[in-house]
């Protein structure tokens, strides 16, 4: 037996943790661990025999001081539906740079060859093909080199910043006190009907997701750093030479995320059967706590309505994102960036490291508006905070839960999840507060990206087809969207409610189209569906935006306060200069 798995034997063991189902093996049982019981049943039922699933077994030794990551992976995949013939492993921070190294390859114990067709792909080719029903176990070591976070690249607003590049968002990155470790363990990507398998990320949008799988990992890091994964917690045990061994087992996940951080603190809660926590630098208490209100908020409002989370333990961690990213998702962890737990507390912060804001504000203090302005400028943020935290609780669904491609197709999980976070807005906070989001987070997206010049496009699409995160956030989390809103008025509600719940009941842990909810809504109101396929192509594939959202108007964007709007802070001239320095700001 692999040292790795004499160690859980042994645990399991001295922890007298042997459950029922112990013909199940060992580091699998561990895993299960991970899911909620009723949420076994519901597992096996769309996956088959959960100890068939892929299995990796990672240790990591992270050195944050060198930026440094070596460790080793061992992963043993099944052959489903045809013959094996080589096990592909995606490592994505190579993509934006070649910073993981890949050696020692192993095949059932033997040496093998290692090739890499692609910057993100490795392939490890098979001397023989594995039949459906066997597996293949592959072994590789790994040493990772971590770049520094870019000194200002997570301002608020930093997609709008001419400096900000495409690329991963941070995922792969490190400041003094935080590394993101995103995509360094490196996972078999799902395989086509071929054999091939999908496409790499292109630097907008979201990275990957994989085939749900079991993983146990050990996490090494020096004393005073703390280690946050998806998973089980199963301990953090010091060791001799000063650093303490984090221990993680997770259950059917389709990624495996790893954070280190230090000065983090901590809060706790539970819902549901399920153990909530959020992690926060020590200065971001305030909002840490709220940000652990919002999602256990987030949990119950959507629990109630589109089923049960399958994880016993879910965290959210904040993250010095870049790009203009708000957070990230990964199946029982999310993270919520750096710069929205600030700005909740300084919303002049959201100004900082971004070129030409700083006009914007002086404009707004000469023309004697901005101390108005501003105290909506923080009612709006901690919204777009609240709204944020249930975006990636709703990723938990979409496309956690019901899988899809997030590369080729990422409207059919991104609109879809932006919808039910404005569905929760209204849930918990009413009708009102879910359109001023409406107006905030989604409308406005599309009108200033109009605004800068850009034309109104397909929504659905490739991520590698969209002209940068700033086209990609107007089409995609702006316009498309609102597609599900046209569909429940033309539908109503029981029918578009009961349809929801329909599609997270029948793709849950499985794979689904980019059009299966519109066919889920012809299911639920038959007489519609060729209306709501109508809908659908009007909303995703043509560019109808201006129509259907209307025009600008940047007096409703600065909180309707516009010439002859309540309060009068802002005259027809202000709004006239801020509509002038606007898009030159945003094609920056």
């Amino acid at each position: 037996m692999h040292a790795f798995l004499r160690r859980w034997s042994l645990l399991m063991l001295i922890l007298g943790a042997a459950p029922s189902w112990a013909f199940v093996p060992p580091e699998v049982q561990f895993s299960l661990q991970h899911l909620k019981p009723a949420e076994r049943a519901r597992a096996a039922k769309a996956l088959g025999p959960l100890e068939e699933l892929p299995r990796y077994q990672v240790q990591l030794e992270v050195d944050p001081e060198e930026r440094e990551v070596k460790g080793h992976l061992r992963v043993e995949m099944p052959a489903r539906g045809r013959p094996l013939e080589a096990v592909p492993l995606r490592v994505t921070p190579n993509v934006f740079g070649k910073r993981v190294s890949l050696s020692g390859v192993k095949v059932d114990g033997e040496p093998a060859k290692l090739e890499r067709p692609e910057p993100g792909l490795f392939r490890v080719p098979l001397a023989s093909a594995v039949p459906p029903g066997k597996s293949v176990v592959v072994e590789v070591d790994l040493v990772a080199r971590v770049p520094r976070a870019k000194a200002g690249s997570s301002s608020l607003l930093g997609a709008l910043d001419s400096s900000s590049e495409g690329g991963d968002y941070g995922a792969f990155s490190a400041t003094e006190d935080f590394l993101s470790l995103v995509g360094v363990v490196p996972l078999v990507p799902p395989l086509d009907a071929e054999g091939n398998p999908s496409a790499s990320p292109a630097g907008v949008g979201d990275l990957a997701l994989y085939e749900p799988s079991h993983v146990l990992a050990t996490i090494i890091a020096p004393s005073g750093w703390k280690v946050h994964a998806t998973g089980v917690p199963l301990g953090e045990v010091p060791q001799r030479d000063g650093h303490v061994r984090y221990a993680f087992a997770a259950g059917a996940v389709r990624d495996f995320p790893v954070f280190v951080s230090r000065g983090y603190a901590s809060a706790t809660t539970s819902v549901n059967g399920v153990t909530v926590e959020s992690h926060f630098a020590a200065r971001d208490a305030e909002a840490g706590k709220r940000v652990l209100k919002y999602t256990r908020d987030a949990i119950v409002e959507m629990e109630r309505r589109l089923g049960p989370l399958p994880y016993t333990h879910f965290r959210v961690v904040e993250a010095p994102l870049t790009g203009g990213a708000g957070g990230m998702e990964f199946q029982g962890l999310i993270t919520v960036g750096t710069s929205l737990y600030r700005a909740v507390t300084d919303p002049d912060s959201v100004v900082g490291g971004v070129p030409g804001l700083g006009q914007m504000q002086e404009l707004l203090a000469a023309m004697g508006g901005q101390g108005a302005q501003f105290k909506q400028l923080g009612e709006t943020l901690e919204r777009t905070l609240e709204f944020t935290v249930a975006h990636e609780v709703g990723h938990q669904y979409f496309a956690g839960l019901v899988g899809t491609d997030p590369v080729l197709s990422p409207v059919a999980d991104e609109a879809l999840t932006q919808y039910v976070s404005l569905l929760y807005m209204e849930w918990k906070h009413g009708r009102e507060a879910a359109a001023r989001t409406r107006a905030e987070a989604l409308v406005s997206a599309y009108q200033l990206y109009r605004l800068s010049g850009g034309p109104d496009g397909a929504a659905n699409r490739r991520t590698a087809d969209f002209n940068g995160s700033l086209e990609y956030g107007a089409l995609v989390y702006g316009k498309a969207p609102l597609l599900f809103e046209a569909s429940r008025k033309l539908i109503g509600d029981e029918s578009f409610f009961r349809a929801l719940r329909s599609y997270v009941d029948t793709y849950r842990f499985r794979w689904a189209c980019s059009d299966c909810f519109t066919r889920e809504m012809g299911k639920a109101s038959p007489s519609h569906a060729r209306a709501l396929e109508r809908l659908r192509v009007r909303w995703w594939e043509e560019t109808h935006g201006d129509e259907d959202l209307g025009a600008y108007d940047m007096g409703a964007l600065l909180g309707g306060a516009g010439a002859g709007g309540a309060g009068g802070q802002l005259d027809a001239e202000t709004l006239r200069l801020i509509e002038e320095l606007l898009p030159g700001l945003l094609s920056q």
